[in-house]
């Protein structure tokens, strides 16, 4: 139990709070996809004009697979999932492998955050230079990768430091 005192003290308070409200906006952005397509009429909260649509968004191409599934696999295959499945599944990771001191854990966590800040750059780009939209919930999504990007990075250091001591 020593170990986890030298971890950063904030660390383990950020990442339950950015991997909760990650889940949140995936949870709402599954949501928003799912009633666009039981209700083309559905208008969602974050809709807020024509170039300012986050339905718009999660129900373009690149709202399932991040538009690249689709290049190898039929449109509405059971590997085509909506980008907010990915993401419910990368914060449940990030809480899960965050109860761990390990190395490996560590390792996984920072491996997986730089996947998901490169998602969100590619989608970020998608955003502005093909759909030409603003979406709230991306956006916010993003913040929160690179948040917790900088806080596994942070995380993995001390643990290596912490390892190095201890043997």
């Amino acid at each position: 139990m020593a170990e986890a005192q030298e971890m950063p003290r904030w660390e383990r308070k950020a990442r339950i709070i950015l991997a909760l409200l990650g889940l949140v906006l995936s949870v709402y952005a599954l949501h928003v996809e799912l009633s666009r397509e039981r209700d083309p009429d559905y208008r969602a909260m974050c809709d807020l004009g024509e170039s300012v649509s986050c339905s718009k968004v999660f129900t373009s191409r690149w709202g399932r697979g991040f538009g690249l599934v689709q290049l190898f696999v039929a449109k509405d295959s059971l590997l085509n999932q909506p980008n907010s499945v990915l993401g419910i599944a990368f914060y449940t990771l990030q809480m899960g492998l965050g109860l761990s001191l390990s190395k490996k854990a560590a390792l996984a966590l920072v491996l997986s955050s730089w996947v998901s800040v490169a998602g969100s750059i590619y989608l970020a780009s998608i955003l502005a230079f093909v759909l030409g939209d603003f979406c709230m919930v991306c956006v916010s999504t993003y913040i929160v990768n690179f948040a917790l990007l900088y806080t596994n990075l942070k995380r993995r250091k001390a643990i290596e430091g912490l390892k190095e001591k201890t043997g």
